[in-house]
């Protein structure tokens, strides 16, 4: 019996012909539909009804979703977050759940240096100044003179801290899981509550996951902690931020600025107030970019898909 594997991961769908044959050999048809970002609902209920297995991104597998994929085993996420996929149902139903943990956790953390070193040095407004010819000298910051606050020091934090301390800067952290002594050692990281973190860091960067309790972490009330200088960089989730709240604090100068490559709801709208903000930087979910480790994901995706289908035969 022919097989059906739904390709929706947008990274995945570009190179998928190098990877043909592999599904061939055991007989497996290729769906790939047209993705921008990521398949909601009911694009998905359109598809998943014959399916029997998925290699997704950051699709909507809602348990509505799941109650329709009668012949589905299993989903290979391109990637870690697996936020977007209803656990539970999948549990359930059987239907298994594959991920490639620690998959970016080198180019996110270089990301998240590289956003310190905008603020710091000021690169992006003085050549946009430069660009309109207007020759002034910005007073910037060395990096050594501030501080990183990291919420959320999984693969991503403690490897944005190692690139920290290397930097000279002081690293403060936040996490529910209790630290390794040995990294603790390594870094000289000062674990605080987030409370602490947020009122002594100049630079914030949350890198947990999206779950129940890290919906909204930063709200107003947490912006409003912050050093009236300080800047919020998130390249985790999203809804970690409560987007409208950071648009206030923004507007009202709670904080001094925004590094952004995750949003609320994506793509990112073109009247969002974010857009028109001189100190905000943005980019388009891109903070894995890495043609190295977007090849190792790429294997591994389809690896972990065949480890389940593989077994159904």
């Amino acid at each position: 019996m022919t097989r059906k594997v739904l390709i929706s991961a947008p990274y995945m769908q570009p190179v998928i012909e190098r990877f043909r044959s592999v599904f061939d050999e055991r007989n497996i048809e290729l769906i790939i539909p047209t993705v921008k970002e990521r398949m909601e609902e009911e694009h998905l209920l359109s598809l998943i009804e014959d399916i029997d297995g998925a290699i997704c991104g950051d699709d909507r597998f809602t348990s509505r979703v799941l109650k329709s994929a009668a012949r589905l085993k299993v989903i290979s996420k391109w990637g870690t977050g697996i936020d977007s996929i209803d656990l539970e149902a999948c549990r359930a139903l059987g239907i298994q759940v594959r991920n490639t943990p620690d998959a970016f956790s080198v180019p996110v953390a270089d990301t998240v240096i590289g956003c310190i070193l905008c603020f710091c040095r000021n690169i992006p407004w003085m050549d946009r100044q430069m660009r309109t010819g207007v020759w002034d000298k910005i007073a910037g910051k060395a990096i050594h003179e501030c501080s990183l606050g990291i919420i959320g020091v999984g693969n991503v934090g403690k490897a944005i801290a190692r690139r920290a301390i290397s930097l000279g800067m002081k690293v403060l952290g936040n996490d529910i899981v209790d630290m390794p002594r040995s990294f603790v050692s390594e870094t000289g990281i000062r674990m605080l509550s987030k409370e602490e973190l947020l009122g002594q860091a100049d630079f914030v960067s949350l890198n947990c996951d999206l779950n129940a309790t890290s919906q909204h972490l930063m709200n107003y009330q947490m912006f409003s902690l912050m050093k009236s200088t300080a800047v919020i960089i998130n390249t985790s989730r999203g809804p970690v931020i409560k987007e409208t709240d950071l648009i206030s604090a923004l507007q009202e100068k709670k904080i001094g600025g925004a590094a952004l490559d995750v949003f609320e709801h994506e793509p990112l709208a073109s009247d969002s107030p974010l857009l028109q903000m001189d100190n905000v930087l943005l980019s388009p979910h891109n903070a894995n970019s890495s043609p190295e480790a977007w090849e190792a994901v790429h294997r591994l995706t389809i690896n972990n898909l065949f480890d389940v289908l593989d077994g159904e035969i």
